[in-house]
């Protein structure tokens, strides 16, 4: 059946049936080949097992050092790192102990100087050396910290490890070895936009094989966020502006679409769906806001960005479980799994907060 002759039977359909409907079997039937096989499709139009998690969110006061509220966390052995990537002062980089977040030091010299960051971006961590590596995309570069010597001097100036392409480059990635980061990479196609795609990545060599061997055939606009588990042998891909979650294998193979109940083709860069996601044991966790408004109006007349409140939990396969609604913006976060916990960046009147997962997930 031609395309031409599928949209006919629709239109003469659409008094007998509602337009969320259509929209689900359009897109079953035009989403490509990998969406003819209906195993790969789910369609999840109840997400309502909502368990309201507020009063067990609790805040982490930091003292000693001034970090801004656009931040990002990371966890090395007993390390929690914070990433100041947009307004640090001195330096770019505070580690805190994971387990009671006291202060422990700071690094990374903001500045054009040899050794020194100009724009901070993504951080990767190397648990077996003990190291983590920190972009700068500003200078190309990707630079490596050695933890024992950032705790022993500090005063410590990392070394240059990667020159990065500026026609490929990573936005996240998660370490491996040397040989092997999986990560997010920026593909330019014009002056003015790019598209995100999973891929492999050699560090030493520079080579990247890309793994995103489909792509939503009714998504133009492309902005995601990801996480992968080599644990379990797959990635996902959560989209920010589309009611969409994909997990392929980490070969590139499609496994699952899941679709939401406010799936739509159509991209506006004000609505928000997805935003951090990452593996909690044998769970996904991701950042989630159900398409709300990405930014309100303050009395004053000036536009500030909203983030998520939720946290939507999913098995391996996509299948929903549950929605954590904390009542707190969350910018970010990461999984602390030692503490079974979720640390949190939030823009909301605390700043820093967990949230233990014993007993929830």
């Amino acid at each position: 059946m031609n395309y031409e002759l599928r949209i006919k039977i629709y239109e003469f359909r659409i008094r007998k049936v509602s337009t969320r409907k259509i929209l689900y079997l359009l897109v079953i039937v035009l989403c490509g080949s990998c969406m003819r096989n209906t195993k790969t499709v789910k369609i999840q139009k109840k997400r309502d097992n909502i368990i309201y998690v507020r009063e067990k969110v609790k805040e982490i006061e930091i003292e000693d050092v001034i970090i801004s509220r656009r931040s990002q966390v990371y966890l090395i052995d007993n390390y929690l790192i914070i990433n100041d990537q947009y307004f640090p002062f001195d330096k770019c980089i505070h580690l805190f102990d994971k387990n009671d977040f006291s202060y422990v030091t700071s690094t990374g010299d903001r500045g054009p100087g040899p050794n020194e960051l100009t724009i901070v971006g993504e951080i990767g961590v190397n648990e077996a050396d003990r190291i983590f590596y920190v972009s700068d995309h500003g200078k190309v570069r990707i630079f490596k910290f050695d933890l024992d010597s950032v705790l022993a001097d500090p005063n410590y100036y990392p070394k240059e490890s990667i020159k990065l392409d500026n026609t490929q480059f990573p936005s996240d990635y998660q370490y491996i070895n040397d040989t092997l980061s999986i990560g997010l990479f920026i593909l330019p196609i014009s002056n003015s936009d790019y598209r995100p795609s999973v891929a492999k990545w050699n560090m030493k060599t520079g080579k990247i094989t890309l793994l995103n061997k489909y792509d939503h055939p009714e998504i133009e606009r492309k902005r995601v966020r990801f996480a992968v588990s080599m644990e379990h042998g797959i990635f996902v891909e959560c989209y920010w502006h589309h009611d969409l979650m994909t997990i392929c294998d980490l070969d590139g193979n499609l496994k699952y679409y899941i679709y939401g109940r406010k799936w739509d083709n159509t991209t506006q860069n004000r609505i928000n769906f997805y935003n951090s996601v990452t593996f909690c044991k044998d769970k996904i966790v991701a950042l989630y806001s159900d398409g709300e408004n990405n930014f309100m109006r303050e009395k004053n007349g000036v536009a500030r960005a909203t983030y998520p409140t939720k946290l939507i939990v999913f098995d391996l396969n996509g299948d929903y479980i549950k929605t954590l609604e904390t009542g707190y913006q969350i910018i970010n976060f990461c999984y602390d799994k030692d503490n079974h916990r979720i640390i949190m960046v939030l823009d909301d009147e605390i700043q820093f907060a967990y949230l233990s997962l014993e007993g929830i997930l």
